[in-house]
């Protein structure tokens, strides 16, 4: 029977038969790729990848056909392009638009940046202090090159992320373009992107709205209908697909802003060149795999249907791994109470996170102790101030440093535990 996410505000572990067949479905779970034991907290910086997505990559890019063409292999791979491009909406909950595929997410939302900047009038530029910096670097790139003010967000200590009534404050009928990440990938805190989108658009009703969707896709439902944004971006291989792939959904009119293309495709057409088929297949294992899990707990056979329950399974799966991470579980320290460590950015709401944590130790810095997690054959990664990918959002939450940590749901509670114990002889020994 589908399930209602917020009824298990801690979150509700899989059931330990499904859990053995989700870790099938991925490779490299428990053991690197020279097949030494590990566990990999490193998901917010890649992800694991899906069996089933890996074999269809190398099976459709071994085939040399043109998908411009009229054969019949050429008109298989506009099937498979086609289905993906139907799959994403499906992921999205989205209408008509367009479907962009890039190299990356990152070169996406520089162009959709772009698009609107260049096209839509507008005084000020609005967007918040915990962007990625392919958000928050195309944002400073254009208010400089087109003299527009670009207005920042701030970020609240407490919980991670940024108030609505941070953002909408610094919306007013001059906007011409409102950008916001879904989630932080420092805090995992994520955003109340419906309030966003519905009181800015109470401002100013034709405001263009992009969404970075790249660290939460992965953890938790989208919804266009309920947040209608103009562009939101995807990286599969974030998502349990390939490397070397970015996928937007553009809305209807700001596909047919100007844009770079070739001159005689259609108006509300992105893509430069051909794109890799691949990049499409991979992108329907995802989300059939998603739906089988939705199929383990409902009998709805709509894609969407069995879609939304599968990504509501996985959050709420991630929930009772970091709740469990937070206060412990019966066999293991949390967080929270083990001596020696701190909980950066503690938001006590579950509901309103996505499964990311920022930890530090009192006796060794951030880097020491991911050099430690390795040498106990864990990895997670240092986030410092010192790194372009870092020193903004750390700034503004008034931290140097944080070891972020950040499972994914094809991992068990056995596996946090362990984390846990390796984490506490960290902080003892050293």
């Amino acid at each position: 029977m589908p399930t209602t996410l917020e009824n298990h505000p801690r979150g509700l572990a899989f059931a330990d038969a499904l859990m053995r067949e989700v870790k099938a479905r991925f490779l490299l779970v428990d053991r690197d790729h020279h097949g030494r034991e590990r566990l990999y907290f490193d998901n917010a910086g890649g992800s694991f990848r899906l069996k089933a997505a890996a074999e269809r990559f190398a099976q459709v890019d071994a085939i040399p056909d043109n998908a411009e063409r009229i054969h019949a292999t050429a008109v298989e791979l506009q099937q498979i392009q086609a289905k993906a491009g139907d799959d994403l909406r499906t992921i999205l909950n989205a209408k008509g638009g367009s479907v962009y595929a890039s190299l990356t997410a990152s070169g996406a939302m520089f162009d959709m940046v772009r698009a609107v900047t260049e096209n839509v009038p507008g005084t000020n530029m609005v967007t918040t202090v915990l962007e990625h910096p392919s958000a928050f670097d195309a944002m400073s790139l254009y208010a400089g090159r087109l003299g527009r003010e670009l207005r920042v967000a701030k970020s609240n200590p407490v919980t991670g992320g940024i108030d609505v009534e941070e953002i909408v404050r610094l919306v007013d009928k001059d906007t011409c373009l409102l950008n916001v990440i879904y989630a932080s990938n420092i805090s995992g805190a994520k955003l109340d992107m419906a309030e966003i989108v519905r009181r800015a658009r109470a401002i100013k009703p034709d405001l263009y709205i992009l969404v970075d969707a790249v660290q939460h896709a992965p953890h938790g439902l989208i919804d266009l209908e309920k947040t209608p944004v103009d562009g939101i971006n995807l990286a599969p291989y974030k998502f349990f697909g390939c490397r070397g792939s970015g996928l937007s959904w553009v809305s209807d009119r700001a596909a047919v802003l100007p844009h770079h293309k070739l001159v005689g495709k259609k108006p509300d057409f992105w893509d430069l060149g051909s794109s890799a088929p691949w990049q499409f297949a991979a992108l329907t294992e995802i989300v059939d795999y998603v739906c089988w899990i939705g199929g383990q707990f409902t009998d709805a056979e709509e894609r969407r249907a069995l879609f939304v329950e599968g990504i509501g399974r996985i959050e709420l799966h991630e929930r009772a791994l970091l709740a469990a991470l937070l206060d412990g579980t019966g066999n293991a320290t949390g967080l929270r109470e083990m001596r020696g460590v701190e909980v950066f950015l503690d938001h006590e709401d579950l509901t309103k996170r996505d499964l990311i944590l920022g930890i530090g130790f009192d006796r060794i810095d951030c880097t020491q102790a991911v050099v430690e997690y390795g040498k106990r054959g864990v990895t997670v990664y240092e986030r410092v101030a010192t790194s372009i990918y870092s020193k903004r959002m750390l700034e503004s939450f008034g931290l140097e440093g944080t070891v972020r940590v950040s499972p994914l749901h094809c991992h068990s509670m056995a596996d946090v535990e362990r984390f846990l114990k390796v984490t506490q002889e960290i902080a003892t020994v050293l």
